[in-house]
């Protein structure tokens, strides 16, 4: 952990965290279809729509939180009042994210956090759901920080390590796209946010994760910070920009 990520650390996560289920198929009076053997049939037409937020912690060290929070993510024409009105004035777009998800109606982003020093055996993660058997050709999401470009040290922490993608293929080899190893294809800095984009070529997948496992010592450099915010986590184009809000 620190810079990259050791296999067995990443097999760990792989082990011990299941996949989601996929969303049920659904027969015409919208119930669940069963097959032959009693199993809920998985619906062959839903795509990529949930990033789902996991907290790796066998440890029960209470040093590592993952969640969607509303009013944390990436503007998209979001509503302002300028004082002292009590109703707004005008909307708000940050120029990283010209475009988000349109299912988003609470400006929500993805919180990753990990407290403490990296050797600690936790992580905070997020799930991409409904990438099994896809052919993965862009991966990217926007990343709260200020600066030019992903190598900023200010604001959210952006490492070689973390946050990355997990890329799980169906062969169970696994590759890595950490926030600043390789930099970012297309980087788009705004007012306070960058929006990242990698082009990729990963066939036949199994599973992604956006893994966040650099903590507050020098492994978490350049900045220390041990936190990151996300939005509009990217798959071919598809982004999801909001989802469970369940910290605890």
């Amino acid at each position: 952990m620190g810079g990259l990520p050791s296999l067995a650390f990443v097999l760990a996560i792989l082990d011990a965290v299941p996949p989601p289920p996929d969303d049920p198929l659904l027969d015409s009076s919208g119930n669940p279809v069963y097959d032959p053997t009693g199993k809920p049939m998985s619906d062959p037409n839903e795509t990529f729509h949930v990033v789902k937020p996991i907290k790796f912690d066998p440890a029960d060290t209470r040093l590592v939180q993952a969640t969607w929070l509303s009013g944390t993510g990436c503007p998209t024409q979001a509503p302002v009042a300028t004082f002292p009105a009590s109703s707004p004035t005008d909307t708000f777009t940050d120029p990283a994210c010209a475009m988000g998800d349109a299912k988003d109606q609470h400006n929500q982003g993805l919180l990753l956090v990990k407290t403490g020093p990296t050797t600690n055996n936790a992580a905070a993660l997020a799930e991409l759901k409904k990438v099994r058997g896809m052919t993965v050709t862009e991966l990217g999401y926007d990343i709260r920080k200020a600066g030019a470009n992903s190598a900023s040290p200010l604001g959210s922490h952006c490492g070689a390590g973390a946050p990355r993608f997990n890329v799980q293929m169906a062969d169970g080899n696994v590759a890595f796209v950490g926030c600043n190893s390789p930099p970012a294809d297309v980087q788009v800095p705004g007012t306070g946010w960058i929006r990242l984009r990698w082009n990729v070529a990963f066939p036949n997948v199994r599973r992604i994760l956006i893994v966040f496992d650099e903590g507050q010592d020098p492994s978490g450099g350049p900045d220390q910070f041990g936190a990151a915010f996300l939005d509009n986590v990217d798959v071919n184009g598809k982004l999801v920009g909001q989802g469970q809000v369940d910290p605890d």
